[in-house]
């Protein structure tokens, strides 16, 4: 059942079939194959290839695989050396040398090419809507917290209070971006590979533009060279995977962060937690970490597939075989780190209590007495180095800033006077943060409304259908 071999004389060594064989992980795009293969069949027919009694036969041949290969029925074996070889075997199986006819027209490179196009916009949009099912949950806790005091960090360290509706809105915004820039891949990728041939284009009446648009793409591809060696639709999808990746993580590491005796700001739900086989007190923020430890699988990933390509001739090599396997990966991947995250996100217990307590720790409302020296007319140069001294005059006395006397006060600067003692409370920090996109409550409820209003949208994109079933 090869599919190459008239000129040889016989058949390939164990190592190289070995080495060669591909259906193993190519198998799941089996129905994107057959799909591509009606709308072939369509075209060579309206070619005068297949006489309409063929093509009525051949169309309820590839109907009937479909279904023998969506149950089980029908199965890749040992000897197919991948999902185009196996798919003609069935194929022929049910229709003798009619079936053969199917091939004409088009080669492996521009069908696997066509293939994995048509999977990958598929499953682009059911990995939007798992990432749109994490936003939600995340914006979900956010409106729970629009007026929950926070402590604010850079560097790890206090900085300035926040209410803890912004962080957690601060993690929706990245996968709002992830979700931008997988449609912006799907338009890039809607472009039909199918009559490329090999890589010449074909001899015979074929009609590129009638496949792609009968697949869903948006047009054909102009040069038939590039589009069997096109991958840049691999790594792209890739980065957006990594980069996804990466932002989980984060947010990931800040979970851990939160769960922790050392912040205590959030405790998580039994169902989404695990526990130690010789502690029996622990309570493991596993799905946090696996989050956080499953991006290098998906930066590896994109790292695999971009030094693959990097030295190919064109058009297509044999090396390209490579490009599968990591975006079946990454996608396996985020299927089940995704709704992981958003269940341990939505059921998971702020404690507003501890947030509160910690909001104003390690003088993190430094920088409202600096802006408030500004209004009085301090150059903020100045204003920083008297905010400094009375920190460290606080820093020495182990007080707070609001514990300063009167007294004080004046020692570190004339500027200061009693009247700033109105900008030493976290609740004034936070009113005070009135400009669009900032921690005031104001500003972060307007900011749930706009998320809100966006997944909505996303929601509607991630559940389009864009591959004809």
């Amino acid at each position: 059942m090869k599919l190459w071999g008239g000129r040889f004389a016989g058949g390939p060594a164990e190592a190289l079939a070995r080495l060669s064989v591909s259906v193993h992980f190519d198998w799941r795009l089996a129905p994107y194959d057959l799909l591509a293969s009606k709308a072939h069949a369509r075209v060579l027919a309206n070619a005068g290839l297949l006489d309409p009694e063929e093509l009525g036969e051949m169309l309820a041949a590839l109907d009937d695989l479909a279904i023998a290969v969506e149950t089980g029925q029908f199965r890749p074996t040992v000897e197919d050396e991948d999902v185009h070889t196996a798919l003609e075997r069935g194929l022929l199986e049910r229709l003798g040398t009619l079936g053969g006819k199917l091939r004409a027209g088009r080669s492996r490179n521009d069908q696997v090419a066509t293939d994995l196009r048509l999977y990958l916009r598929d499953h682009a949009r059911r990995l939007a809507g798992q990432i749109g099912e994490l936003a939600e949950a995340l914006t979900e806790q956010a409106a729970r917290h629009v007026d929950t005091p926070a402590p604010g960090m850079t560097h790890l360290q206090h900085a300035q209070p926040v209410v803890f509706g912004h962080q957690l809105l601060a993690h929706v915004q990245p996968l709002l971006r992830d979700l931008d820039r997988l449609r912006d891949w799907d338009a890039r990728t809607a472009v039909s590979p199918l009559g490329s041939g090999a890589l010449a284009g074909s001899s015979l009446p074929l009609d590129p533009v009638a496949v792609a648009k009968e697949l869903g793409f948006d047009s054909a591809a102009p040069n038939s060279m590039d589009a069997v060696a096109d991958r840049d639709f691999v790594a792209e999808f890739l980065f957006v995977t990594a980069l996804l990746g990466v932002h989980l993580s984060r947010l990931g590491e800040e979970v851990v962060l939160w769960t922790s005796q050392e912040f205590g700001w959030v405790v998580l739900d039994d169902a989404f937690t695990t526990g130690s086989s010789i502690m029996p007190q622990k309570k493991n923020a596993d799905i946090a970490e696996l989050a956080r430890g499953k991006a290098g699988r998906l930066i590896g990933g994109l790292v695999t597939v971009l030094t693959m390509l990097k030295g190919l001739p064109l058009a297509y090599d044999r090396d390209m075989q490579e490009d599968k396997e990591p975006v079946f990966d990454a996608l396996d991947t985020l299927e089940l780190v995704l709704p992981a995250l958003a269940g341990m996100i939505s059921t998971m217990t702020v404690r507003v209590d501890v947030l509160a307590a910690s909001a104003p720790i390690g003088f993190s409302l430094a920088t409202e007495v600096a802006d408030w020296l500004v209004r009085k007319g301090v150059p903020f140069r100045e204003a920083h180095e008297i905010t400094g001294q009375l920190v460290a005059l606080c820093a020495v006395r182990e007080c707070e800033l609001h514990e300063v006397s009167d007294d004080e006060l004046a020692t570190v600067s004339e500027h200061l006077d009693p009247s700033v003692r109105q900008v030493l409370s976290v609740r004034s920090a936070l009113s005070a943060r009135i400009t669009p996109g900032s921690t005031g409550p104001g500003p972060v409820a307007d900011q749930l409304a706009a998320v809100t209003e966006s997944l909505i949208g996303w929601h509607r994109w991630a559940t389009a259908t864009v591959v004809p079933r």
